[in-house]
């Protein structure tokens, strides 16, 4: 490419905060890249990091994720590409797809879901929208990335089966599927090892075994040793620019201590970054309609918790209407951090609420902006509750931010006496809840009938609530994770957020629901679980294994007599496996209006792929043989129909050494006959001994069953001596 070592040095740093370094001298123009995921942060000013140019605020990952729809998120990613070109960035830096590993993670907002599945068919059609437009994606944060504090250095420490079948295996879909132009390493170390530093991660796993092809950039800050990371695989370090990491790449390479190979290789990639960016053409958006769909999006994340009585929908009109709580007036609709967008416009819930019905609306904030208590607005709020037919009230988390993970799932002591005393007066109180991650619920939502999960649900949440409430949409989102009735409950409890530098992944596999219903625990709703305002019915699953997975399909039928849309859900268990697992783990899912009174056969597709787990024994993925349970419902402890079907395994023998067991032996075909064999030469060869009887006694053999070989050689009167062990383990394989 023409570059020379210094140049290649420089051109692999930023020039700034949010620009790459350019080379006039070869035709190699600076980019821009900027914040995401649910809006373009293009900051305004120089001053001020988190004051943007006004751009749409989508609704935020908490809240499109519960949309349980790849088509909305790629229509999202579409809009998000039309706003980059009209503002000249070349790469939008999301999305996250890090699992929610604790409801304290502060950055949950963030992120899709506690399910790795769900997480990666969404981000896959979000960064397919974008780079449909000729915008690039940057998938973050690469990887085990679940928490704020001690972000910067924090081990993750995690098994490689847990690593690769959770926190991996989103990346894996995206990247596998969609070709993200970039991939942003984590601030954290992952076992021990920086993220940046990581050649298993960002060389070994996401390139040779991936395919990755696009470009590896750091985190704002995460380098600590530029030669280190370039030579593991990481390409472009940010911010910059960075001229003592520019000069200890040149020297390292001089030296010796750095192939020059691997510093070419960053180089071109940034240039081949540059390159396809420059085949953009400039663009424009219609605000209204990105408003509009940013409106649809928070619409469709709304998940209906609790109605008793049907007493949503409200009738327009028809009662007077109580709204209560500061949030309804001052919305809470994005978190904080570098994912903080100065919104196009902005929808309150109470103006929404006004126009929505010709009755009666009365506004009294009950709290503090700052969520504080004031006993006289409280008391203002109960009088206000009192004189309507239905009040309505607006709680939920004060912040959420990037940098901090939350301390708390319980709602602010002044939004819990303003739920009671409300609750106490008016027997039609519905609760609507802001928050970017989960909040407790037990026991005030037992006097409650009527419970809404409002998320921070973007520019156009106001109006998207107002929606619901009187019914110009149906609700149909669903949780994307599990509310759990207190934080005790939740599997990462004991191993949240470490010390000392380090962070137990101690739950392992059962991650969110997994870990729930491995332990039977209760929880106060479940994974997957959303209300409508009709209601479905499920006819007989079938299911037939392919080459490419399982197919499956069921018949739904809406009940009701409003049109609605159903998130049908398929859970996959191996009953009897031979490895631990799950219960039950989401496999495939579909979002399908259905209208009143109709019936939709609705076909799901399991992908093999998905069916396997990473055996450590032959570092490889396996697809175990066996009756696998199909269960398709509408939550993860809601299940409508189930259905068995065989799945052809894959060839999956370990081969024996010495040190497998007698009992591992005697379980392979080849080493029963092997050492079978060897054992009956020995008793005819010996005219006793302790060992010879003992391995002609089924039961005893038994008890010998996890002894290793090259131990039993070495008891007195074995039937085996050292010399024999290679030429059986030769046999044997």
């Amino acid at each position: 490419m023409g570059l020379g070592t210094s140049e290649q040095a420089a051109i692999t740093s930023g020039s700034d905060f949010w620009h790459t370094e350019g080379v006039a001298s070869a035709g190699i123009p600076s980019v821009t890249v900027t914040d995401g995921p649910h809006g373009v942060r293009m900051q305004a000013s120089g001053d001020d990091m988190l004051a943007g140019v006004p751009a749409t605020c989508f609704p935020p990952a908490v809240a499109s994720a519960s949309t349980w729809d790849p088509d909305l998120l790629r229509r999202m990613g579409e809009a998000l590409g039309d706003e980059c070109r009209a503002q000249d960035v070349a790469v939008l830096l999301g999305p996250g797809v890090n699992l929610k590993r604790s409801p304290l993670g502060g950055r949950n907002f963030e992120y899709f879901s506690e399910d790795p599945i769900l997480t990666g068919v969404l981000a896959t059609a979000w960064v397919q929208g974008l780079q449909s437009k000729g915008v690039g994606a940057s998938l973050k944060h690469f990887a085990v990335n679940s928490q704020e504090t001690d972000r910067m250095r924090i081990s993750a420490d995690v098994d490689e089966r847990t690593l690769r079948e959770m926190y991996l295996r989103a990346f894996h879909k995206v990247v596998t599927r969609a070709q993200p132009w970039t991939v942003m390493c984590a601030y954290n170390r992952v076992n021990g090892i920086y993220a940046s530093e990581h050649h298993w991660l960002l060389t070994q796993v996401l390139r040779g075994e991936w395919g990755f092809e696009g470009l590896v950039v750091s985190d704002w800050g995460a380098v600590v040793d530029r030669v280190a990371a370039v030579a593991a695989g990481l390409d472009l370090t940010m911010p910059g620019p960075d001229a003592a990491g520019d000069r200890a790449l040149v020297d390292a390479v001089a030296a010796g201590r750095l192939d020059p190979a691997a510093l070419e290789k960053s180089a071109e990639l940034v240039r081949k970054l540059v390159e396809k960016a420059g085949e953009r053409p400039a663009g424009t958006y219609d605000v209204d309609a990105h408003h509009a769909l940013a409106r649809e999006i928070a619409g469709r994340a709304i998940v209906l918790l609790k109605n008793d009585g049907d007493l949503l929908p409200l009738t327009p009109g028809e009662k007077s209407v109580a709204v209560l709580g500061e949030f309804a007036r001052t919305p809470r609709y994005q978190g904080g951090g570098s994912s903080q967008i100065t919104p196009a416009r902005l929808d309150d819930a109470l103006t929404a609420i006004t126009a929505a019905t010709t009755a009666r609306v009365t506004f009294a904030p009950g709290y503090t902006v700052q969520g504080e208590a004031d006993e006289a607005l409280l008391t203002e709020a109960v009088a206000t509750a009192r004189d309507a037919d239905v009040a309505i009230v607006f709680v939920g988390s004060v912040h959420e931010t990037e940098g901090a993970d939350r301390v708390s799932i319980d709602l602010p002591a002044p939004q819990l006496a303003l739920i009671e005393r409300v609750a106490a007066v008016n027997p039609n109180t519905v609760v609507v809840l802001s928050n970017g991650a989960v909040i407790a619920t037990r026991p005030w939502d037992r006097r409650v009938p009527a419970l809404v999960e409002g998320w921070l649900l973007g520019q156009a949440g106001g109006s998207a609530l107002a929606d619901v409430l009187f019914g110009r949409v149906n609700p149909s989102g669903r949780l994307a994770e599990t509310i759990p009735v207190t934080l005790a409950d939740h599997p990462s409890y004991l191993d949240f957020p470490g010390e000392h530098g380090h962070v137990r992944y101690g739950e392992g596999l059962h991650v969110g629901y997994r870990g729930f219903d491995a332990r039977g625990q209760e929880v106060a709703y479940p994974f997957g679980f959303g209300l409508s305002y009709t209601t479905f019915g499920y006819g007989a699953a079938r299911a037939a294994a392919t080459a490419a997975g399982i197919e499956v399909s069921v018949p739904v039928t809406n009940t009701g007599s409003r049109d609605g849309r159903e998130v049908v859900q398929v859970y996959v268990s191996l009953p009897g496996s031979k490895v631990r697992r799950a219960p039950r783990e989401l496999k495939a899912f579909a979002s399908v209006a259905i209208g009143a009174g109709d019936t939709t056969e609705v076909r799901l597709t399991v992908e093999r792929e998905d069916l396997a787990y990473w055996d450590t024994r032959l570092g490889r993925w396996i697809v175990e043989d066996g009756e696998y349970l199909i269960e398709v419902g509408s939550s993860s402890r809601d299940m409508r129909a189930s259905v068995t079907v065989h799945v052809a395994g894959d060839p999956a023998r370990v081969p024996l050494t010495t040190e497998s067991s007698v009992g591992e032996w005697f379980a392979d075909p080849r080493g029963a006959e092997v050492l079978g064999a060897a054992f009956a030469a020995a008793a005819g060869e010996q005219s006793g001994g302790l060992m010879s009887a003992m391995t002609a006694n089924p039961e005893m053999l038994m008890m010998l069953g996890s002894l290793p070989l090259s131990r039993m050689a070495a008891f007195p009167g074995s039937p085996l001596n050292a010399g024999d062990l290679d030429k059986l383990v030769e046999a044997a394989n």
